[in-house]
């Protein structure tokens, strides 16, 4: 495995030398993860796409006063959610603006109207709903939360996660792309991250790409996630994300990072994280599976038959059999997961809430991956 002072340098390694620490991640990938690819079967839930933080990539939040602000009905939700049953879909991925009652009196009043005080408190009942209603696996991304915040969820999600992004304080000043974001603070979404060690909530995280974040600052948000989960153990996936600039936003003109930027940290992170914490990267960003997997991921997230993807709307899903067949040309076996991993299964005791157990055994074969398999 690498130390922070090899990982820094291989900063804008290429050509051959690129090509050789691909295949070290890759044989890592392999000997812990064998030839299984995954990936998960999910509706897209976007409970609100209000915020108060006000990142300079962003085209998903929408101001209280645009037209296009919303909160999810009960209604509205569970009508994709029993959609997305009706296709075989076993995760419903709840999304939402961070804390926006907590900046906008607007939201205070729309939550109010429908007996709420909070978008935690409405997506708790959200997520309980579908565990009542349907058979499929809540996935809570609700950004920064307390303590209590994650206590109340534990009951009624599979999982949960959210976005580290960088723990470069620089992007917090003034002309950089976090800065006015009470919630990108890093030191705020560490404790989330340990938080929700602390309540052994199997969780999700990455890193976000070309931002404006240094090399060795990559390398030390994947270290700070490696040892939250060297102490706690319930990271169960990292996410290595590429930045899409965007129309209407201020880094509309920004530089993309190229495929080449992303093999590099792949394989980096590979080779820095626990062999055990899966690896995963969008497949819609760059459609570049083939060099993805030779990069040493073993996971290609959540894919919707149902719904778009929310946060790059610009970016539309594969199709789930041209990811199988990116597999089957590198030796590889796609295979459909549920929301909580299996090793997280095993350990249900500590990691689940019964009503939870009672639901993955439903839908999870012996093995702890979805028992009927989409491709």
């Amino acid at each position: 495995m690498l130390t922070k002072s090899q990982a820094v340098d291989l900063n804008g390694v290429a050509g051959e030398t690129l090509t050789q620490l691909c295949q070290s991640a890759a044989a890592v990938r392999e000997q812990h993860w064998g030839k299984r690819i995954t990936y998960s079967r999910k509706v897209f839930v976007p409970l609100t796409n209000m915020c108060r933080d006000t990142c300079t990539y962003c085209t998903f939040v929408k101001h209280p006063d645009s037209p296009q602000a919303y909160i999810m009905s009960p209604a509205a939700v569970l009508k994709v959610v029993s959609e997305g049953q009706k296709i075989g879909c076993k995760e419903v991925l709840f999304s939402l603006g961070e804390k926006p009652e907590l900046r906008y009196p607007q939201v205070r009043e729309r939550l109010a109207t429908m007996g709420y005080s909070s978008m935690i408190d409405y997506l708790v009942d959200s997520c309980e709903m579908v565990i009542q209603q349907s058979s499929l696996l809540p996935h809570a991304n609700a950004g920064t939360l307390s303590l209590e915040d994650i206590r109340r969820l534990k009951p009624v999600t599979a999982s949960m996660g959210m976005m580290l992004e960088t723990v470069s304080k620089r992007l917090l000043v003034k002309g950089n792309v976090h800065y006015a974001c009470p919630d990108k603070v890093p030191l705020q979404r560490l404790r989330t991250l340990e938080r929700a060690g602390q309540l052994d909530v199997p969780f999700t995280t990455g890193i976000l790409i070309g931002i404006g974040e240094t090399w060795a600052e990559r390398i030390d948000s994947l270290i700070a996630i490696n040892d939250i989960h060297q102490q706690y153990g319930h990271i169960q996936e990292v996410i290595v994300q590429n930045f899409c600039a965007k129309e209407d936003t201020k880094m509309a003109g920004a530089a993309e990072p190229n495929l080449d930027d992303m093999r590099r940290t792949l394989a980096v992170a590979r080779l820095i994280l626990d062999p055990s914490i899966s690896l995963q990267a969008p497949p819609n960003l760059q459609r570049r599976y083939r060099a993805y997997l030779k990069a040493g991921i073993n996971d290609f997230g959540g894919i919707s038959p149902l719904t778009i993807d929310h946060i790059n709307p610009e970016r539309v899903w594969p199709q789930i059999s041209q990811l199988a067949e990116a597999c089957q040309d590198n030796g590889d076996q796609l295979q459909e997961r549920l929301a909580v991993y299996p090793k997280y299964q095993r350990s249900a005791d500590r990691y689940l809430d019964p009503s939870i157990v009672h639901k993955v055994q439903n839908i999870a074969r012996a093995d702890g991956l979805a028992a009927l398999q989409y491709q």
